[in-house]
């Protein structure tokens, strides 16, 4: 009959405390180094949309897309595209939205564009200071909801709809109330029937604006692109867990050379 000793039991705890080290150590080793792949993959996705976006905001103006068109106008291929569209304002339906810009807390003054061909637009047509909230309320509240006044010619830059409201604030339409540029609620609201599910930023670089109200051409192009600093801490934590096995591995040596 064979008696395990202590000493024996002892040993065998040590070899599977070692072996599920080991099994954690090279899980987390291929773990940092796919996340830093991953990083180094976003990285260059980043750097990409980047150089799209600032070829779509330089480039000529193009037509606005048409309604059958609608469906294929994506975040990936038309955001920040320098638009035109031709129509006539409807004054009575605008709204104001919520804004922060460099010229501080106010409003942007939407109104839909009633285009040649039946359809509705949206253009932030630029911002409005704080102060002149109630002025711009009287005057939208006075306007012809209809259509009126000559044709005009916006240029600007193609936006994609921001639903739900802002930071931790819903959009009240009831109230009239919007922190961000919510297209359908705002199409519903105003009971606009065929608005394009986009909207247009007033203004393209370069463009010379009016100093005047609203202040178009203040549309904030920026990208947070961090992805190399992840991908350094990712990559750099898979070579402290290859230390770490270095280390053990030293150690143990050591033991068992006494």
């Amino acid at each position: 009959m064979t008696v395990q000793t202590p000493g024996g039991r002892k040993s065998s705890r040590s070899t599977f405390t070692k072996a599920v080290l080991a099994i954690a150590g090279i899980a987390l080793f291929f773990a940092f180094i796919s996340l830093g792949s991953w990083q180094v993959q976003r990285r260059a996705w980043k750097l990409d949309l980047i150089e799209r976006v600032n070829e779509r905001v330089h480039s000529q103006p193009v037509a606005v897309p048409a309604q059958p068109d609608w469906p294929t106008v994506k975040p990936e291929t038309h955001e920040y595209l320098a638009v035109q569209a031709q129509g006539q304002w409807m004054e009575g339906r605008s709204v104001l939205t919520q804004a922060v810009t460099e010229l501080g807390a106010g409003f942007w003054l939407v109104t839909p564009l009633l285009q040649t061909d039946g359809t509705q637009l949206l253009v932030n047509r630029g911002y409005i200071p704080s102060e002149q909230r109630k002025a711009w309320q009287l005057r939208i509240a006075a306007a012809p909801k209809s259509a009126a006044g000559d044709e005009v010619t916006v240029e600007g830059l193609l936006r994609f709809s921001e639903p739900q409201g802002g930071f931790m604030r819903d959009n009240a339409p009831e109230e009239d109330r919007w922190h961000s540029r919510d297209v359908a609620a705002i199409a519903k609201a105003k009971g606009l029937k065929q608005v394009a599910p986009f909207f247009i930023d007033q203004g393209v670089p370069g463009q010379s604006t009016a100093q005047t109200w609203p202040r178009p051409g203040l549309t904030v192009i920026q990208f947070t692109n961090t992805h190399a600093v992840y991908a350094l801490t990712w990559y750099g934590l898979a070579l402290m867990v290859l230390g770490a096995a270095w280390l053990v591995v030293r150690h143990e040596r050591r033991k068992q050379a006494r």
